[in-house]
């Protein structure tokens, strides 16, 4: 059923808002407002799975594409999230991502009474590109481990990081890492019990299809990136990271001495 004002004249015997053609509102925006108001007065809660495609263009009479417009529209908007096989969601709650020199991805996501979680996607030995060697103080080509892994809370993708670690120092983090998913365990198990981020830069871009696959949301709608230096306690670098994060869920909130990790 359309979502609108409880009170409102329009609805029909059904409960249902008409769309009013001809008066100069698109259809697919009038169908955008109508969920919009669904999410507002809280009967499309967060998290809720709203009517498929095809649903919503039947209870309508109009086609898929102008449906698909109206979600994407709310998708831009972070009101809902697209999730490529399963379906438009009404957007959570924003998690506040705390950047500061110690930051633990576990330790921020748990202060909010969310669950945290970590999941590898891949791990492969990689020749350190130009921007990598300079940040790790390596020569160009030198091998260097490349661990791509994702970071979630509640079960809902926040954010996917490209880490570079040192070799042949940090040889041992892949098995570390797939065995806890745990960045920071897996330091302390390479001989690294503590690390501070001696730098960040923080940016803005559209995912590839990759990352918007493993962050399910719109390739249309912008990434924060953060570009990121760690360093051990004697100040030498062990850990380059490329940092996307969805920007419908995650506000980054700056500390004194910014920096994170995932």
């Amino acid at each position: 059923m359309t979502q609108g004002f409880p009170n409102d004249p329009r609805r029909d015997a059904g409960g249902d808002i008409p769309l009013a053609r001809g008066d100069g509102v698109s259809l697919w925006r009038q169908i955008a407002q109508a969920l919009e108001r669904g999410i507002a007065e809280g009967s499309s809660p967060p998290g809720s799975r709203l009517p498929t495609e095809a649903a919503l263009a039947a209870q309508h009479g109009v086609n898929r594409h102008t449906v698909r417009r109206a979600l994407d529209s709310l998708a831009l908007r972070g009101l809902i999230r697209i999730e490529q096989g399963r379906g438009s969601f009404v957007a959570e709650d924003v998690v506040d991502y705390r950047l500061g020199p110690r930051t633990r991805f576990s330790e921020v996501i748990r202060a909010q009474n969310r669950e945290p979680e970590g999941r590898i996607l891949w791990a492969r030995e990689i020749p350190a590109e130009p921007a990598v060697a300079e940040a790790l103080r390596l020569r160009p080509g030198r091998p260097v481990l490349a661990v791509e892994r994702l970071g979630l809370a509640d079960g809902r993708p926040v954010v996917v990081g490209l880490h570079h670690f040192v070799l042949p120092r940090l040889a041992g983090m892949e098995a570390h890492l797939l065995a806890t998913g745990s960045i920071t365990a897996a330091l302390a198990a390479c001989g690294v019990p503590d690390y501070r981020r001696v730098w960040t830069r923080l940016t803005a871009a559209l995912p590839t299809p990759e990352e918007a696959e493993a962050l399910q949301q719109a390739r249309a709608r912008p990434v924060m990136v953060a570009e990121a230096l760690n360093a051990d306690a004697e100040g030498r670098p062990i850990d380059y990271t490329l940092s996307r994060y969805a920007a419908g869920r995650v506000q980054i909130v700056i500390e004194d001495g910014a920096g994170s990790d995932t």
